[in-house]
């Protein structure tokens, strides 16, 4: 079965782990394995969206890797000079290229997340908690993709009258712009206000309330939250025995790597690689059948 198929909560722990370690770990290996698995997993979901995606925002993290260097001058390990004559070091070339890899890393968890949360799971998962926090949210993921259907729409009529992107001289083509900008910004707003007052008029931000949800905890989802726990129960020993950093000031200095480092490396990959394998095994077991999976 597909990874969105199981439990929201279990969906939950899995992207607040994968995206909390994303951060938290600067370790190259760490690192390198939550690059391929978010990468590979993005772009199992959205496609070729998601690898144009990707390779755009991919490409930002040694730049800001160069950015970082340049106007940074820590460490003990010079490689030349800038401009003004200050260092560019390695020790700060490299931390600069790790936050980088890590903000791509979270952009790219955070693409898998939206494409496996629905508005019905966050509904579910805080609407007892907050129903106003899960109000809010549903709204957000409902009006994302009704932007896109409207901007075109937009587009097409403003071309109509002669007033499109590419119709005019730049200052009138300027000028369309800002007008179609404007027109989605009162339809959102105007969109967010209806939703919002229907929603609360069918009394859905009352204290009690009960709401119909198909989601139930079977054993499937018992024996999957079972591994990914012994997954994470790794991932805290190895935070504890401090594998998952490394120092990058003034010098870089990290922990000899040993067999017990590799078993870390092994129990984090399997964890993060656990939604792409589920993935591959549903569309494996639907192409035996002679079926189409849907997406």
């Amino acid at each position: 079965m597909k990874f969105d198929s199981y439990h929201p909560v279990i969906n939950l722990i899995y992207f607040v782990v994968a995206i909390a370690t994303a951060i938290m770990f600067d370790h190259p290996v760490f690192l390198g394995i939550a690059l391929v698995a978010s990468f590979a997993y993005s772009v199992k979901l959205n496609k070729a969206k998601g690898l144009v995606f990707n390779i755009i925002i991919g490409l930002l993290a040694p730049c800001y890797a160069l950015y970082y260097g340049y106007y940074n001058h820590f460490g003990v390990t010079n490689l030349r000079q800038n401009i003004i004559g200050n260092e560019i070091t390695l020790e700060a070339l490299t931390w600069g290229f790790v936050i980088g890899v890590s903000g791509f890393v979270v952009i790219m968890w955070f693409s898998c997340l939206f494409a496996i949360f629905t508005s019905d799971k966050f509904i579910y998962l805080f609407g007892k908690i907050s129903p106003k926090l899960s109000l809010f949210l549903s709204i957000i993921l409902r009006t994302i993709p009704s932007m896109k259907k409207k901007w075109r729409s937009i587009a097409i009529a403003q071309s109509g009258i002669g007033r499109g992107l590419g119709q005019g001289n730049i200052f009138r083509r300027i000028l369309n712009l800002c007008r179609m900008v404007s027109i989605l910004i009162t339809w959102m707003l105007e969109n967010f206000l209806s939703t919002a007052q229907s929603m609360k008029s069918r009394g859905y931000t009352l204290k009690g309330r009960t709401a119909f949800s198909i989601y139930r905890f079977d054993n499937r989802d018992r024996s999957l939250v079972t591994f990914m726990f012994a997954g994470i129960t790794v991932i805290i020993m190895a935070i504890l025995l401090d594998q998952t950093n490394i120092q990058y000031n003034p010098e870089i200095i990290f922990n000899k790597i040993t067999v017990v480092s590799y078993v870390f490396y092994l129990c984090y990959g399997a964890f993060l690689i656990t939604p792409m394998v589920l993935q591959i095994i549903y569309e494996w077991k639907f192409s035996r059948l002679g079926l189409r999976t849907q997406d």
